[in-house]
């Protein structure tokens, strides 16, 4: 699955999984809701970084687009994340595309 960078013009026509960043208070970038409110239905999962010292509010993004669209959080890691969040995250994208 190749990385596609969002931008305001993006349509997506194959199955995706979305990685995005939290912002603020817990909210999902702006950006990322005018992405979503175009190409939403080939949404498979998300899975976004946040910040640990936000407690409940970590990754709340991926919270938030899993409730509305109802799909499954893949992961959820901390700034950048590590390499063992990275090999959680294929592992879990292989899972999502057996299904």
């Amino acid at each position: 699955m190749p990385a596609v960078q969002i931008d305001e013009d993006l349509v997506i026509d194959e199955d995706f999984i979305l990685i995005t960043y939290t912002t603020g208070f817990g909210n999902v970038p702006e950006r990322v809701l005018d992405f979503l409110e175009r190409n939403n239905e080939k949404l498979k999962g998300v899975s976004a970084s946040g910040n640990r010292n936000w407690g409940d509010m970590f990754g709340a993004s991926a919270d938030k687009i899993s409730t509305k669209y109802e799909v499954p959080i893949v992961s959820k890691f901390e700034l950048s994340g590590t390499n063992n969040d990275v090999e959680y995250f294929k592992e879990r994208v292989r899972e999502i595309a057996t299904h």
